[in-house]
């Protein structure tokens, strides 16, 4: 494993344990040249359908791609990574079980915004702005009316 410090390629296991929601093996690692420690997490591969881009080219399921997404979108918002790691793990496991070799971008885009609205709807709202492409202000307030007016069928 690779240090995240100085880039030398020898470590030791210090501790293994199993992540809490037991998907991934959490290990704690000491770096033999620069003595410094880092956590890894390990995971089965399972296979996610390739995503066909708007331009019709494909690219492996990026769960990076997803991460920082979410990220930005909740950036300055009451929403903590653990949520966002979970709101990407029900994606992934959505899309594996879907049983699709191959699915398209906007289709993983909407299901992101889902996942969104359940977490912060103003980072769903920031999200949409820009998944979306809104060209004016009328197509935000719509958005906005929309969700507004799903809020209060729900009486929330």
């Amino acid at each position: 494993m690779k240090c995240p410090f100085c880039g030398h390629l020898e470590d030791k296991v210090i501790d293994s344990r199993l992540s809490q929601d037991g998907n991934a093996t959490r290990r704690r690692r000491e770096c033999l040249s620069c003595s410094k420690r880092f956590t890894t997490y390990e995971r089965v591969e399972e296979t996610l359908p390739l995503v066909i881009k708007k331009d019709g080219t494909r690219e492996a399921f990026d769960r990076s791609k997803i991460l920082a997404g979410l990220k930005k979108a909740c950036e300055k918002r009451p929403v903590s990574i653990e949520e966002i790691e979970k709101s990407i793990d029900r994606l992934e496991a959505r899309f594996m079980e879907s049983g699709e070799r191959e699915v398209l971008s906007s289709v993983v885009g909407e299901a992101v915004m889902e996942e969104l609205k359940g977490l912060d709807e103003v980072a769903y709202v920031r999200f949409a702005s820009v998944y979306r492409e809104f060209r004016d202000i009328n197509e935000f307030m719509k958005e906005l009316r929309e969700l507004l007016g799903k809020r209060n069928k729900k009486g929330g």
